[in-house]
């Protein structure tokens, strides 16, 4: 190393040296050094006693590169732990200001950089890039409002309504306790908890259909399905559900073709791309919807907005265009910038307000204690997490491990001698969220007739005969690894509310003979609205002489729930689908 180069080097390595620079930096440029920054003349050396002896524990070179060595890993993701990521940039190509006082959205032009994170859902970090699986699609925004993260998925519902019930869900997709088998071997766990909880019905047909795999993670959209609130800067607010287009269109990978593609197929596919210049890019869209038409969604349509496993219709309620985003720029580093980075549906920015929705609900808590225990309880601080707000940022959290970014000197409570300041409440929390009164309930859904028209439209209207021919060819495969026949007559059962034609088609593909659909079936999972039989009604064979958690509106907004003033417009000037009268 020359001495000019060596002295650059030296003034850009001080303790203090910015993020940015480091990542930016080849090794050309750096000096081989201990951790706390002493320079050593080789990796390799150790020091022992004697030209055969033992090895000396005040090497503190080696000591510390073993010791931190043994602790390269952090715990994996319990769900999406295969995944891949990018960085780019958010540009609003259409206003939304007359539905949210959202800044990054209040004029057309507006941008911000942003990171993208896709994966798998049931696999482990090393799992297989083409399995069939839903895939996750997060977007972490940096507004100048805070960090904005959009946790969607690639489908626009999901197996389950009853948050409770996820953790349950994700150990059937995860390996057996006892042989350690995944899907592939032993598909028992997996049917046997969808023939138990019926309202699946929909996802598990998307699953098994031509979206089960898609072609990388370039050609597929994100949707966030669950339903949120837009509020405006006059109070005014409406539901809405975002959608992620491709602009590459869509391309699925056939479960045969699947077999032929590496293991990290998308992650190849999607960093290639980009170190190519074929930058992928998607739209974000937006659907709405106001209390009033939410209610009457319900009453009309059985169409539930805060379930999870229900669809808006798009001819009813429209997209909006809101803008586009383009991924232009991959990692430097997979770890510090994809497997650290953390997704919270929380992280909702002035206009973007969560719903009732019980499942989104019960994840406003989940990711980010998941993220304390995963990354550390200040994972924020770390760069690909942090914001990048114009202003100076404070809070009163303080200490805890790898604390680096700690607030100086400054108070660590709301001191009167060193005050820290405070912005103008933008949202009236009150009349966004204070429309909800009631009593304490104990709430477990219950499937009815409703939960089977949008999967009967899939498998009737939207695909076409070849489409239904490899789904019975998936589906049916993937039940021959499922030990218990009778698991496969009770799914069948439930697709025969789909279609008798689908389940005919299944009976024949497994040769099992299933059940003439669910009347005559009890569900440990769910109440079985559909049966007659009033001992069959109940989850789980109680009687429900004290209690019965199930109810008339299945937990979805009936006339009456929104305030007034709330549902007649006073409150909510916005009259119709996406802010227009119809």
């Amino acid at each position: 190393m020359s001495t000019s180069s060596l002295k650059q080097t030296e003034q850009a390595s001080d303790s203090f040296k910015n993020y940015e620079d480091d990542r930016q930096a080849p090794s050309q440029e750096t000096l081989y050094t201990t951790s706390n920054g002493v320079p050593m003349p080789h990796p390799y050396e150790t020091q022992r006693v004697g030209e055969n002896g033992p090895l000396l524990l005040q090497d503190f070179h080696l000591i510390d590169l073993l010791s931190h060595f043994d602790r390269e890993r952090i715990p994996e993701r319990v769900v999406h732990a295969k995944g891949s990521g990018a960085h780019g940039v958010f540009k609003t190509t259409h206003a939304l200001d007359d539905l949210c006082s959202a800044d990054l959205f209040s004029k057309v032009g507006n941008e911000c950089p942003l990171t993208v994170r896709f994966s798998t859902v049931g696999g482990e970090s090393g799992s297989h890039d083409c399995a069939r699986d839903p895939r996750g699609f997060s977007v972490k925004f940096r507004t100048t409002e805070g960090n904005w993260d959009l946790v969607a998925n690639n489908t626009p519902v999901f197996f389950l309504r009853d948050p409770a019930k996820f953790p349950h869900f994700i150990h059937t997709q995860k390996r057996d306790p006892s042989s350690h088998l995944t899907h592939a071997d032993d598909s028992t766990m997996f049917w046997d908890y969808l023939s138990q909880n019926p309202e699946s019905a929909h996802q598990v047909m998307i699953l098994m259909g031509d979206r089960g795999i898609p072609d990388g993670y370039r050609h597929m959209h994100g949707y966030y399905g669950h339903t949120l609130k837009l509020v405006n800067k006059k109070g005014e607010w409406v539901y809405a559900q975002f959608h992620m287009k491709s602009k590459q269109g869509t391309k699925f990978i056939t479960q045969a073709d699947s077999h032929s593609k590496s293991p990290d197929y998308a992650q190849k596919d999607l960093y290639e791309a980009i170190e190519r210049g074929d930058c992928p890019s998607w739209t974000l869209e937006v659907q709405t919807m106001t209390p009033k038409e939410a209610e009457e969604l319900w009453e009309k349509q059985k169409i539930n907005v805060f379930d999870l496993t229900h669809v808006w219709p798009q001819k009813q309620f429209p997209r909006r265009m809101i803008g586009e985003f383009t991924l232009n720029e991959n990692a430097k580093n997979y770890f510090a910038e994809v497997e650290q980075v953390a997704f919270n549906p929380s992280h909702l920015i002035p206009g973007l307000e969560p719903s009732a929705d019980p499942v989104l609900q019960s994840r406003l808590f989940s990711y980010p204690d998941t993220h304390r225990h995963r990354v550390g309880v200040n994972y924020q601080q770390l760069p690909v997490n942090a914001t990048r707000c114009p202003m100076r940022t404070g809070n009163f959290q303080r200490d805890g491990s790898m604390a680096f970014f700690n607030q100086g000197s400054r108070p660590n409570y709301l001191s009167s001698i060193e005050p820290i300041q405070f912005k103008e409440r933008t949202v009236d929390l009150d009349r966004t969220h204070g429309h909800f009164a009631g009593n304490a309930v104990t709430f477990l859904s219950e499937v009815r007739p409703e939960d089977f028209n949008a999967p009967r439209a899939l498998w009737e209207k939207v695909w076409d005969e070849p489409a239904r021919e490899r789904f019975i060819g998936n589906i049916s495969g993937h039940m021959a690894n499922c030990r218990e026949p009778e698991i496969i007559k009770r799914e069948i059962g439930i697709l025969r509310e789909v279609s008798n034609d689908l389940a005919t088609r299944l009976e024949k593909a497994t040769g099992i003979k299933g059940y003439d659909g669910i009347s005559e079936l009890r569900f440990n999972g769910t109440h079985n609205g559909m049966t007659k039989d009033k001992n069959l009604r109940n989850a789980n064979g109680m009687s429900g002489k004290v209690a019965f958690s199930a109810t008339d509106n299945n937990g979805a907004p009936v006339k009456g729930t929104h305030k007034m003033d709330v549902v007649e417009g006073k409150a909510n000037g916005v009259n119709g689908v996406n802010g227009s009268a119809h």
